[in-house]
């Protein structure tokens, strides 16, 4: 993607269903547990860079000794950072108790961070916060065991603070008011009515306080507590939980908007936010790993017992399709092979702008995440050219020259690797007047292919704000320079902000309602943005349910080609001498491709919660009103 988007985070549990003597004699190591979380979080870097946290349960220790364990780092490395201080700290141990190497039983006893239970964090700071304290997983800390609660999750909530009012009228006084805190402690308040309760009944049957918690820790239903502090929860999100006993959930959203997926065989029970990263990890085939229902949790009780539970009402199917197009790492097979059909599909629209003309074109794709739909373009253009040979020697009717038939059978379409990314450019920071400067240099070009009589198609996997296209991209391929610059996203064109993790907050950044705005202002509409803000404004006091998104209406009156021509006419700057088209995918060829993942809100405005019609019409506002805040 040519513009850094950022994702909100990824999650990875690992849960030990053997005592750690198991995994000691199998493996080599009580460290195992250690070692799959650090190959599950470093799988799983491309979700979030800015922080990373783990946390671990031990389960059979005496009173007064530390049974969990947490780390986190917000360091440029976070991953890296985290694990290297956690190797520190055993080998540590290790050295000043040197014939203790091979006692797993007194490692579990005296060592942090091994354990059987683990949760694994890797986070973008979405809202512009990286300290310390807003890196998962987060604990709420109590003198019982079971009420400990460690929480980490990849989400976003559109009714913060309507979850806020809710904790204070249970009589709560939230310490921050940021959504990781506000799940955490509306959890946290169900857990204890839970444990309330089962103290009583533990009561009734004649337990003393100390024998009743482990009548409670057997018996609390995770699945009431998670309905009970869910049931009016609006966002995307895979939520997961350790109890300080040892129970353990992973929950997620109603509409499937984050992804998650589990793989339990008799060793352990592995959840993660790719499918890829658990195969990878534990050499398991595709179909042994599991996508977790929408509205269900994972429990996993401390005695080991699984089960997958309803939890919400489930709504229909919206899983995020950016996660398909770019966030998810592409070695997961389906979606590679969407990624493919994404290049695919939108080619004939390339070929209508290109006039057919196959052999004067250059094909090539931005790096590196469009190297996959780059591919599949490929496949199509050699389709496309087939059909032309087969034609051509079908039209000579058994005349032409063997020399002629060569000729034919050896055109071949012309793919290159024209931009490379110098990724050592995007950390280098300077100051305002000369940051444009750099951004022109982030790509490099490859000189000497491009004829001045050539098309050059390069495809993008989406287009968001387009300001590296313009101040970049487009700049250094018209130093080619060829005739015509067609830019394709393999994306449609997004309209609308997201809510529900991907940092897309301010609909203002958008090259595609700029380009409807300036529309709008060309052909003596610009009133439709007036009634549009007031039609805003008049929503705010109604409940979620009954919002319209009327900022629908500022496209309304354009074609998706209408306004695909005024982006290409806003990014191609007076120095550009190339002509320069940008193509877009469409709706349709987007479900075409991800068949599964129907979550196209960014892209129509139809978002799967309530919420998000508050939260596209409070962008608007802001836009309206220049502010330069969030929506939500």
């Amino acid at each position: 993607m040519s513009d850094a988007l950022k994702h909100e985070c990824g999650i990875a549990m690992v849960r030990l269903l053997k005592p750690l003597q198991y995994y000691k004699d199998k493996y080599g190591s009580a460290f195992y547990g250690i070692n799959k979380m650090y190959l599950l979080m470093e799988k799983q870097h491309n979700r979030g860079q800015d922080g990373a946290g783990f946390a671990s349960v031990k389960f059979n220790v005496e009173p007064g000794t530390r049974y969990i364990s947490r780390i986190r780092s917000n360091k440029s490395q976070p991953i890296q950072d985290v694990f290297a201080q956690i190797n520190e700290r055993l080998n540590g141990v290790l050295e000043n108790n040197p014939t203790q190497k091979d006692n797993v039983a007194w490692q579990e006893e005296n060592m942090p961070y091994v354990g059987n239970l683990f949760l694994g964090h890797v986070r973008y700071g979405t809202f512009g916060k990286n300290s310390i304290e807003s890196v998962h997983p987060f604990l709420r800390q109590s003198n019982w065991k079971h009420q400990n609660l460690i929480v980490a999750g990849n989400f976003n909530m559109t009714n913060s603070n309507q979850l806020l009012e809710e904790l204070i009228e249970l009589g709560q006084h939230p310490k921050e008011f940021t959504d990781t805190v506000t799940v955490m402690e509306k959890i946290g308040h169900f857990l204890e009515a839970e444990v309330a309760d089962l103290y009583l009944r533990a009561k009734e049957k004649g337990f003393s306080k100390k024998d009743a918690s482990p009548f409670i820790e057997e018996h609390i239903d995770l699945q009431k507590v998670l309905y009970r502090s869910a049931k009016n929860w609006d966002g995307g999100y895979a939520m997961a939980g350790l109890l300080g006993h040892g129970d353990a959930f992973v929950l997620r959203d109603p509409s499937g908007i984050r992804p998650t997926y589990f793989y339990q065989d008799d060793e352990v029970v592995v959840v993660a936010s790719e499918r890829p990263v658990i195969q990878t990890v534990f050499n398991v085939d595709f179909d042994k790993v599991q996508e977790l229902e929408r509205g269900h949790a994972l429990i996993v009780k401390k005695s080991g017992d699984t089960a997958v539970v309803p939890v919400l009402d489930q709504k229909p199917k919206k899983s995020c399709s950016f996660e398909r197009i770019y966030f998810s790492r592409g070695s997961d097979a389906a979606i590679y092979e969407e990624r493919k059909n994404l290049g695919k599909f939108v080619f004939p629209k390339v070929l209508e702008s290109i006039d057919n003309d196959i052999s004067n074109t250059v094909f090539s794709y931005i790096p590196n995440t469009a190297e996959t739909s780059f591919y599949g373009m490929t496949e199509a253009a050699e389709d496309v050219l087939n059909q032309q040979k087969t034609a051509q020697i079908l039209a000579g009717g058994g005349k032409l020259s063997a020399q002629r038939v060569t000729e034919i059978l050896s055109e071949r379409p012309r793919f290159e690797k024209i931009a490379i990314k110098d990724a050592k450019l995007r950390t280098f920071i300077a100051d305002d007047s000369s940051r444009d400067d750099l951004v022109e240099h982030v790509y490099d070009i490859t000189y000497g292919v491009v004829k001045p009589t050539d098309n050059l198609v390069i495809i993008d996997d989406s287009i968001v704000r387009g300001t590296t296209l313009k101040k970049s991209i487009i700049k250094i391929l018209d130093r080619l320079q060829p005739k015509k610059i067609v830019v394709v996203s393999s994306a449609p064109q997004i309209r609308y902000p997201d809510c529900y993790g991907i940092d897309m907050a301010r609909i203002n950044d958008f090259i595609a309602f700029k380009a409807a705005i300036e529309l709008l202002k060309d052909t003596d509409q610009y009133s439709i943005v007036d009634q549009v803000y007031q039609k805003a404004i008049a929503q705010r006091e109604k409940p979620d349910s009954e919002i319209i998104n009327h900022v629908k209406e500022i496209y309304a009156p354009f074609s998706t080609e209408e306004v695909s021509e005024k982006i290409a006419s806003m990014l191609r700057t007076s120095e550009i001498v190339a002509d320069v088209e940008v193509i877009f995918q469409s709706v349709e060829g987007l479900h075409k491709a991800c068949p599964d993942n129907l979550g196209d809100w960014y892209f129509t405005g139809d978002y799967p919660t309530d919420g998000g019609h508050r939260v596209v019409n409070e962008a608007f506002i802001n836009f309206y009103e220049g502010n330069d805040k969030r929506a939500y």
